[in-house]
């Protein structure tokens, strides 16, 4: 039997998702944060045996389906930021939110730029600076995000 906390996990992870495909206007679009992955960073510091490599592989797979992307590209760069965030939690768990903020910013342009190395090598795009923005913007929104999430898992005592 699935236990609750595995449904509040993924309740999460899927409102993320629904974030990640909402349509935006054209001028911001550029500017979205990583939603799914700044959640899966969350749940994987927070609680690294129920959020792991397997359920960034999965979500990412949900995100090559929905983005229409090849397949294994967002897995793939999933998998390898979690795993550096969670072989790395108890280090990065005792930083303050924004020295947090930093890292995560330092794992989401290694995301981007594995994102880019294998489309490059897949369907042949080219680099845009552009392609980094959602860095920053998801750097900012982490201590908001690192906040509501620990109310979330606090207020349902997920463990």
């Amino acid at each position: 039997m699935i236990s609750r906390h595995f449904w509040l996990i993924s309740f999460s992870i899927f409102v993320s998702l629904v974030m990640a495909l909402v349509p935006l206007p054209i001028g911001i679009e550029a500017f979205r944060p990583d939603w799914v992955l700044l959640v899966l960073m969350y749940w994987s510091l927070a609680l690294p045996h129920r959020v792991n490599i397997g359920i960034a592989w999965l979500t990412g797979l949900l995100m090559d389906l929905a983005l229409g992307s090849p397949l294994g590209v967002h897995s793939l760069a999933y998998s390898i930021s979690i795993y550096i965030t969670a072989s790395n939690y108890q280090k990065i768990r005792n930083f303050s939110v924004w020295q947090q903020a930093f890292l995560i910013a330092l794992f989401l342009a290694l995301y981007h730029l594995v994102q880019f190395w294998l489309s490059h090598f897949l369907i042949d795009i080219y680099f845009l600076p552009q392609y980094l923005w959602p860095v920053l913007t998801g750097a900012l929104c982490w201590p908001w995000i690192f906040l509501l999430l620990r109310k979330y898992r606090r207020n349902f005592r997920i463990r």
